[in-house]
């Protein structure tokens, strides 16, 4: 097993050691789902291909999404067996895809937890190509934080995370930004820019997957908005559309998460594009992914201060109270 993902670094031995031993052992990240039944990634897309069903977009998105990342500075993309999917559950009517409840990259042990989109009590030849690109899309978005940059520092001989991408937490657990007001419509929050340009990424490969292999948007209101969310095409009142979705009870709540995650991280993203890169939101984008994969800020700083005047990352994101005193210490 790989001890570190490609941007990693730990300070002190024992941390290393508590770091190691945490990535050996996946029970924490599925203890929290018993009725799932989970596989690595790469046993799912066998089972999938066994059963008839045409990974090539997936295949096919992922090699787009592999040399477009290491145009950023990431030079490997999240190993398979470091993907948890579960695609099965005997749970009645559980329910999975990306907004399925506590799923994703799990830092400390180096690994994803994935449900594929749709009912989990179907079999694998029921997968539909809607599915396939829901997949490709959380990993394309997990590979993104698997590659971030990320410093750990030992405290007590246990690895506290002090860097993540472009945000920053001292060791005593200070973040370097705080959180958006609730109702906010923009963000001056590094973990929804981060989190809003990871995901803007993994979507815009997975549009032009769609779209190379002609898979067209489904005609049931959950598909459709799911298909729209997975491309990126999701519009605001796409989002209100989500209290039309009258199925069971889990497929319900997952049109509602999907319409808070649109309103709580990929608007407010966007709208701090617009308003930070009037006319130059896809040059932003981009170098805030460059700046997320090596965690050098310096051309991200140097950009925005061109724009807006010196000091412009640092006042939009610095917590006033950050370089306080630990009153503990």
């Amino acid at each position: 097993m790989t001890k570190l993902a490609p941007n990693e670094s730990v300070t002190g031995e024992e941390a290393m050691a508590v770091l190691v031993a945490m990535r050996a052992d996946a029970s924490p990240l599925t203890s929290g789902h018993p009725a799932h039944v989970f596989r690595t990634l790469s046993d799912t897309l066998n089972r999938l291909a066994d059963a008839g069903i045409d990974i090539t977009p997936f295949r096919s998105g992922v090699e787009s999404a592999n040399h477009r990342y290491a145009g950023y500075g990431l030079t490997k993309m999240l190993p398979l067996d470091r993907v948890l999917v579960a695609s099965e559950s005997s749970r009645a009517g559980a329910f999975g895809g990306f907004h399925h409840p506590d799923q994703g990259y799990r830092h400390l042990q180096m690994m994803a937890v994935i449900t594929m989109y749709g009912p989990m009590e179907c079999r694998d030849t029921e997968r539909s190509p809607l599915a396939l690109l829901d997949l490709l899309r959380a990993y394309t978005h997990d590979c993104l934080h698997y590659g971030s940059r990320r410093r750990y520092v030992e405290v007590a001989g246990r690895p506290v995370r002090t860097q993540y991408g472009i945000n920053y937490r001292r060791a005593t657990g200070q973040p370097y930004s705080v959180v958006d007001r609730h109702g906010s419509r923009n963000t001056r929050n590094l973990g929804i820019v981060m989190e809003g340009a990871c995901d803007k990424e993994a979507r815009s490969i997975t549009r032009q997957t769609a779209e190379r292999f002609g898979v067209a948007e489904p005609f049931d209101i959950l598909d459709a908005l799911v298909f729209r969310d997975v491309t990126g095409t999701l519009s605001e009142e796409d989002t209100g559309r989500a209290v039309e979705v009258h199925a069971s009870e889990e497929q319900t709540r997952y049109a509602a998460a999907l319409s808070d995650y649109d309103r709580t991280v990929t608007r407010r993203y966007v709208r701090f594009l617009a308003e930070f890169g009037p006319g130059e939101g896809d040059e932003l984008h981009a170098r805030l992914l460059a700046a997320i994969v090596t965690g050098d800020v310096t051309e991200l700083m140097t950009w925005l201060d061109e724009r807006h005047g010196p000091g412009t990352f640092t006042g939009l994101f610095r917590a006033p109270g950050y370089f306080e005193p630990d009153p503990s210490a």
